[in-house]
């Protein structure tokens, strides 16, 4: 009971009301949710390995094991915890403007992470 209160009273705080810094949060979680739930979905574990990236150019420049396709979205969500973090002490010491612009880069990182994804997928599958 502790503990849920605990919870209670930090995600209470100010950061958190900041309409602006709310909506962000959401939708940035909401997209990695959704990168993981694809890679669940169609990322299956296969003997042969799968094109990782692919360059108009080049074509075909990175294949790998079939697990390695999800470090994609592990490493956004590290990005974007790391983010919200300095974003939470930044938006504490009044420096509200470095707060915004950490949480649109967690977002953006989110954004190009579903992008690479949504190729991953369409290139493999």
């Amino acid at each position: 009971m502790q503990l849920i209160m605990k919870i209670k009273k930090f995600f209470s705080q100010e950061f958190f009301k900041n309409i602006l810094i709310h909506w962000v949060l959401i939708i940035s979680i909401f997209i990695n949710g959704a990168c993981w739930g694809a890679l669940l979905f169609f990322v299956r574990p296969v003997d042969f390995p799968i094109i990782l990236h692919y360059n108009v150019y080049f074509g075909v420049d990175m294949i790998g094991a079939w697990w390695q396709v999800y470090l994609l979205p592990w490493v956004a969500a590290v990005i974007m915890m790391i983010n919200m973090i300095l974003a939470y002490f930044f938006h504490n010491y009044n420096q509200r403007i470095i707060a915004y612009i950490l949480l649109l880069a967690a977002f953006l990182v989110q954004i190009g992470s579903a992008v690479a994804i949504g190729g991953i997928i369409r290139i493999n599958y």
